[in-house]
């Protein structure tokens, strides 16, 4: 029998103890009953004033399994839930000779708690509980007064009153209050009519909160307390008018620029106004509680809002991108102004401290963003040491179409709490202009609510009408004081409309004629504001007009300043500034990559020894590990020595190293092992790399989520914050870079040229035709040369800086390494150049698992990448074997873009040559073209015949029979030895 502990203090309601025991509290009486032990007749004694409570108790204990509660209570919840009418399912239990058998229960009166009453404080608990769940649902949301926010017009059942065997006579009854609820405040109990008001008070007009889903009491009680009490929503004169101010700013820069290129696409926030002073106050009170740098990541609409209003990006530089005229006098392309991102340091006068903002540049509506921002804030948060968040935060700004139909959101969401990519909570802001684009939300979502897809992280959903200012304001300080405590995503629901159409230019009744009506007639949510603050007498009307007068006219100044821009500097838009990482380089020069034995020696040493003590080693980690000590010795090294040799030379140099990916701790052809597992205990590992040097740098392998896609883009951000450390994604096989396609389109092949943003990010994609089948073949090469800028017509000019200024010119680079050495230069390479690329690694599947060796001395001081590689390999095999040795030259192209044009042309000059066979592993049409054309382009050059060895066209990849593998392979290098 399990025991409970007792109290003597004064009356108390009961709560259950544990899962199994029931405490009872109650002056001068003792009760020790184990919960099924407690009958109805044996509790009575102990009930008193807190019968209601404790029945409410038992009966959601019943609920989940009758034997928790004694046989009479069972009895009990069972005839009522069969429908028994009051006083019918009271069964007299066997009474304890402790107790007598009835003892009158009073409930605030002197009347005997009879069973309707019981019943009746049953109900009204239930009502209450039903509120908290679902009072969202009838909440007044629209500001338009024409759509539910939920795509649902009927009343929820659980909010009748009816159902639950209550009417109108019982609407003055008293009823006391259960510990579940803080609508009271001091008071312990309240007429019905006053509970029910209340409750609609708090969940049914301006704010629906959508919380009970939470499986977390601590957090769904504190959400409670945030909100419950009476009186929450009291401002003060001081921070009315400040609201006021941020809605005039907010509403007067989208007049004015309407005003100024009537006709020109902006993306302006026209029927969410109210996104300025949500923002802001998220950022306020978040830097209240400790916050200094926030990394925002947005849509296009509201953007330039944002910039000028939230970041305070000087007026001029944003008015000066409506210049066409203007070119730009730095590096890349440019974007569009909406697309934009920048990073600046302001003083917030709220708290009087210094704050950092940055805001990432994004593609269009595209929720990509999202991962990148994470990862951005991950990486500083590392760096500064900021283990829980509480000095670097993620804030997104989501459209409401993108937020419930782009994957990428729920990818990103399911990074949360992964400890390797948590941020500790993001507060999301959903513009909910209720039309997404131009298709009407009943045909753009699935869900009730465009924020479902938050719940699936028991993340807090606070839906709140953008035509209240101050409901909005309330919501976002919670928001932000979740995010402190808890460090947990929370969501803000805009519910707002969009006053233009999808842009300035576009017409909206073409679509949504009825609710483009009503906006016609719907005053701005600044003159409601300002009509309420001048009617209860916050403000004057020559006030108001005083205040809106003064931002007009900074942004007159501004427009005049702007038109003394002679040109737009791409470089001030930066969202990632890496102020000091060009100083003293040389930028002409590619620093050595190779190193000394002794450093060899050690990293190879320590990788390869298993840790001391009574770490538990798998078996067949030993035996790799003594197979790896016996490389060392012998000066070699496989695919997975070199690889940590490279890593572990950077860890030395205190260059922090970030692996992540699927599988990525043992790799996924089980060759690296990066972390080793104790067999016998749970989360006891051991990371040889960490523990080479006192004072290296940390080595962080992440095994990630199964996802491509935010995972990517997550890496992609950490990669942006710091220059000098190497962040490497793998996929599980290079094929499957192909659902994280989007960031490689939008933020890696282009991100410089769009928004001078560098990225040293690497991408390690498991490649090569070894008979797998079509999904685990082709890492599609002919994608990255397709978006890579090495123009095929064009042969550089030969000269002592020809490799490093093809490296300046390329927006990547893309490479097919072949030797564990060649990997270990190219890798280093990317931390010794002067600036950043980000790398394309086709890496080889079979280097993986089979054995490939290389000597030390290829990696010593003196050696360096090797962009083509002579004679060597499985295919100078196969020219020994047929007798060719004399007459056959072999080339491995390394690093196919930019293409090592001035190599090849170096070993064609060869007055025997007659022709030249390119010969590939990928299918025909999957052809390097850049290759194929340089190549073409150095035949016909040399006055030489070209021919091309490989795969016929096809539409899948690669085929999935092995025999057909073999086949093709015997065919193509048939072809290839050919003379």
């Amino acid at each position: 029998m399990h025991r409970v502990r007792t109290f003597v203090t004064s009356p108390l309601p009961l709560r259950l103890f544990h899962r199994n025991c029931l405490e009872v509290k109650h002056v001068g009486k003792v009760g020790r009953y184990p919960r099924t032990f407690a009958t109805q007749a044996a509790l009575e004694p102990f009930l008193n004033g807190s019968s209601s409570v404790y029945v409410e108790e038992m009966y959601l204990e019943w609920q989940k399994n009758p034997s928790n509660v004694h046989k009479s209570w069972d009895v009990f919840f069972r005839q009522t839930s069969n429908g028994a009418q009051p006083g019918q399912a009271y069964m007299t239990p066997p009474t304890l000779s402790s107790a007598p058998a009835s003892v009158p229960m009073t409930f605030g009166t002197t009347a005997t708690l009879d069973q309707k009453t019981l019943d009746d404080h049953l109900s009204v608990q239930s009502i209450i509980r039903s509120y908290q769940r679902r009072g969202h649902n009838v909440a007044s949301l629209d500001p338009l007064g024409i759509a539910d926010a939920d795509l649902d017009s009927e009343i929820p059942p659980e909010l009748i009153l009816r159902n639950y065997g209550l009417d109108e006579q019982d609407l003055d009854r008293q009823f006391r209050l259960p510990h579940t609820t803080y609508i009271g405040g001091d008071k312990l109990e309240l007429p019905l009519r006053e509970i029910i008001k209340r409750l609609e008070d708090i969940y049914c007009r301006h704010i629906g909160i959508e919380f009970m889903f939470i499986n977390n009491l601590e957090q769904t009680d504190w959400i409670k307390k945030r909100f419950e009490p009476p009186g929450i929503l009291n401002f003060s004169n001081e921070e009315k008018r400040l609201i006021l101010a941020r809605l005039i700013r907010s509403t007067r820069f989208e007049e004015f620029l309407a005003r100024k290129w009537s006709s020109e696409k902006r993306f302006g926030l026209e029927g969410c106004e109210v996104l300025i002073p949500a923002t802001k106050s998220v950022i306020d009170v978040s830097s209240m509680l400790g916050v200094d740098s926030f990394v925002i990541g947005m849509p296009h609409r509201g953007r330039l809002n944002v910039l000028a209003n939230v970041c305070r990006k000087p007026l001029e530089k944003i008015i000066c991108q409506f210049d066409s005229k203007l070119e730009a006098s730095d590096e890349g392309s440019g974007d569009v102004k909406y697309h934009l991102g920048m990073s600046h340091e302001r003083f917030n006068r709220v708290t009087n401290k210094n704050i950092k903002l940055a805001v990432v540049a994004n593609p269009s509506h595209l929720e990509a963003v999202n991962p990148v921002v994470q990862g951005k804030t991950k990486a500083e948060q590392f760096y500064l040491g900021d283990t829980e968040g509480k000095k670097v935060m993620s804030i997104l700004l989501h459209g409401d179409a993108a937020f419930c139909g782009q994957g990428v959101v729920y990818e990103t969401f399911h990074l949360s709490d992964l400890p390797a990519y948590s941020t500790h909570g993001t507060i999301h802001l959903v513009a909910n202009n209720q039309i997404g684009f131009t298709t009407d939300p009943r045909f753009s979502r699935s869900s009730p609510y465009c924020t479902d897809v938050a719940r699936v992280v028991n993340a807090p959903i606070f839906h709140v009408n953008a035509d209240d200012p101050e409901a909005v304001v309330y919501v976002c300080k919670v928001a932000a004081e979740w995010r402190s405590t808890f460090g947990k995503d929370v969501v803000i629901d805009l519910v707002s409309f969009r006053r233009n159409g999808h842009n300035e230019i576009d017409e909206p009744m073409f679509t949504q004629p009825l609710m483009y009506k009503k906006i016609a007639k719907q005053p701005t949510v600044m003159a409601k504001y300002a009509e309420k603050l001048i009617a209860e007498g916050t403000i004057t009307q020559q006030e108001y007009e005083a205040e809106v007068e003064k931002y007009d006219q900074i942004c007159e100044e501004a427009f005049g300043l702007a038109k003394k821009e002679t040109a737009m500097k791409n470089t001030d838009w930066l969202d990632s500034p890496w102020p000091d990482f060009f100083k003293g380089r040389d930028p002409m020069k590619i620093p050595s990559t190779g190193l000394e034995e002794e450093t060899l020696n050690h990293i190879g040493t320590v990788f390869s020894t298993p840790p001391e003590g009574d770490f538990v080693v798998h078996s067949g980690i030993k035996r790799i590990l003594k197979a790896r000590s016996d490389m060392v010795k012998n000066r070699t090294a496989d695919w997975a020595l070199g690889e940590a040799l490279t890593f572990g030379s950077l860890l030395r140099d205190k260059i922090f190293v970030r692996l992540s990916g699927q599988d990525v701790e043992r790799g996924t052809f089980s060759h690296r092992h990066h972390v080793l597992h104790h067999q016998n205990l749970d989360k006891v590992t051991y990371i040889p790399l960490n523990n080479l040097y006192p004072t290296q740098a940390k080595y962080s392998v992440c095994n990630s989520s199964l996802s491509e896609y935010a995972v990517l883009g997550f890496d992609v951000g950490f990669s942006l914050t710091e220059p000098n450390s190497l962040v490497i994604w793998e996929a599980q096989f290079g094929d499957f870079h192909n659902t994280a396609q989007c960031i490689i389109d939008q933020f890696i092949s282009g991100g410089q040229a769009k928004w001078v943003r560098q990225s040293g990010i690497v991408l390690l994609l498991p490649h090569g035709y070894e008979g797998m089948g079509p999904e685990h073949s082709s890492a599609r090469l002919e994608r990255f040369l397709q978006m890579s800028n090495d123009d095929a017509d064009y042969f550089p000019p030969e000269g002592p800086n020809f490799e490093i200024q093809q490296l300046h010119e390329i927006n990547w680079f893309v490479c097919n390494v072949t030797t564990p050495a060649n990997y270990f230069h190219v890798m280093r390479r990317q931390i010794a150049l002067p600036f950043r690329k980000p790398l394309i690694m086709m890496t080889p599947e079979a280097c993986s698992v089979i054995p490939k060796l290389v000597n030390f001395d290829d990696m010593l001081e003196g050696t360096s990448f090797r962009r083509l590689i002579p004679d060597e390999g499985p295919a100078s095999r196969e020219r020994e074997k047929r007798g060719l040795d004399e007459k056959i030259v072999i080339a491995r192209v390394e690093q196919i873009s930019p293409f090592p044009s001035d190599l090849p042309r170096k070993r064609l000059r060869n007055p025997n040559l007659e022709h030249i066979t390119w010969v590939k592993k990928n299918t025909k049409h999957g052809s390097p073209g850049t290759t194929w054309s340089q190549n073409e382009d150095s035949a016909e050059e040399l006055n030489s015949d070209k021919e091309y060895a490989g795969r016929y066209p096809s539409a899948a990849a690669a085929t999935g029979n092995k025999q057909m593998h073999l086949m093709e392979i015997s065919s193509f290098m048939l072809d290839a030895m050919k003379i």
